[in-house]
């Protein structure tokens, strides 16, 4: 799931925004209206983080790396069968 510390970011973030600087009164439960909504949408959107994705990525990648293997010795396999039986 997604880094608290992002979360967290996003919501100091928009809060001083939205109340034009620090230590004006309700900022600290803009902020954290904020982050609920933050939490929310990122928890419906259902994202992974960076290290997650490429993770996954590499996982892709070794994946194909087998299956273009296992392609080209069955190929190797079928002409061998081919020529054995054209003997």
């Amino acid at each position: 799931m997604l880094n608290q510390k992002i979360i967290e970011t996003l919501s100091t973030q928009l809060s001083e925004l939205f109340e034009g600087g620090r230590g004006l009164p309700g900022q600290e439960a803009m902020r954290q209206q904020v982050r609920a909504a933050l939490q929310s949408s990122f928890a419906r959107l259902d994202l992974v983080t960076r290290d997650e994705f490429d993770a996954q990525a590499a996982v892709l990648g070794r994946t194909r790396e087998k299956v273009d293997q296992l392609e080209l010795k069955l190929s190797e396999i079928e002409q061998r069968l081919d020529n054995a039986s054209g003997e």
